[in-house]
């Protein structure tokens, strides 16, 4: 059973995404700031934090940074009224994972929540499992039945990363600077030829697809 944490100081909110949550049976428990919320932490262990951002105390800012800064890797998603790019843009500084705006959908809320939830799952497992096929980070294998398959590090990393965020598009530049480095002096076309190293070595993979997005990137498909 999932335990998440609900911060809100608007008590209809809380209560909103208490039903909801519980309806697709989460434990909740609920803070009306961060304060508050941070020594519930103290007391139990919590496997996903929604947070809003404008609260007493200590706002969701502050309390998604505190977290990141003793190295607390709870997937964190930020629900609140502020709309601004620049807001959105300093919520991930400050470290959150994903960011919704009110009022939310409540599908969608739902969508989000076991989406990061299941990639909480893959980083600590450190492996992924897409039918007969399982990546297997500590020794870049990739597995299905009894072939047996040991990547280099960045072809690894390359359909590690897609493969834990199916149908999501990631821009070459996105993919550069997460694998390789804002530093790396290669160019974006690496990522075109590691892609097509990939093709060709599970092109008798059924379960894998690695699709070109136009003018866009790539994105992974499961089937």
């Amino acid at each position: 059973m999932f335990h998440i944490l609900v911060i809100d100081d608007d008590k209809n909110t809380r209560r909103l995404f208490r039903a909801i949550l519980e309806a697709e049976h989460y434990t909740v428990i609920t803070s009306e700031n961060g304060e508050q919320a941070l020594e519930l932490m103290d007391e139990e262990t919590f496997d996903l934090a929604i947070v809003d951002i404008m609260m007493p105390k200590i706002d969701g800012y502050e309390f998604t940074k505190l977290l990141r800064d003793v190295a607390s890797n709870i997937p964190i998603l930020m629900v609140t009224a502020k709309q601004l790019p620049s807001d959105r843009k300093q919520a991930y500084l400050v470290g959150t994972d994903d960011y919704m705006t009110k009022p939310v959908d409540e599908e969608e809320l739902l969508i989000r929540v076991k989406a990061l939830l299941r990639r909480a799952q893959i980083v600590n497992e450190r492996k992924i499992q897409i039918g007969k096929v399982t990546l297997h980070y500590d020794t870049y294998t990739v597995t299905r039945e009894e072939d047996v398959q040991t990547l280099p590090q960045k072809e690894f990393l390359l359909l590690y990363k897609l493969l834990s965020y199916p149908d999501k598009i990631f821009t070459r530049i996105q993919l550069m600077d997460e694998i390789w480095g804002m530093d790396a002096q290669t160019g974006w076309e690496t990522i075109t030829v590691h892609i097509n190293r990939l093709r060709k070595r599970f092109e008798s993979y059924p379960e894998i697809e690695l699709v070109s997005v136009r003018g866009l990137g790539y994105k992974a498909v499961k089937k």
